[in-house]
């Protein structure tokens, strides 16, 4: 059974992209970066594995849809 995906807070995401905070909002807000969930009123987090997708290959991440027609 596969270990569930953790929620990784935004110092971690960080520490591990290397990249500034505003950047990450603005990356974001162009689609080239994950997009953060919320996981409290006043909290937020991105999927573990989201990030790792982005670390491996930044040029390349897109938005992993529920209905991808290109793996068809």
């Amino acid at each position: 059974m596969p270990a569930p995906d953790r929620i990784v807070r935004l110092n971690t995401v960080l520490a591990r992209t290397g990249l500034s905070r505003s950047t990450i909002y603005r990356k974001i807000a162009e689609g080239t970066f994950p997009a953060q969930m919320r996981i409290s009123i006043n909290g937020a987090g991105w999927h573990e594995s989201d990030i790792d997708r982005w670390v491996a290959s930044p040029a390349l991440w897109r938005p992993s849809s529920k209905f991808d027609f290109d793996d068809l």
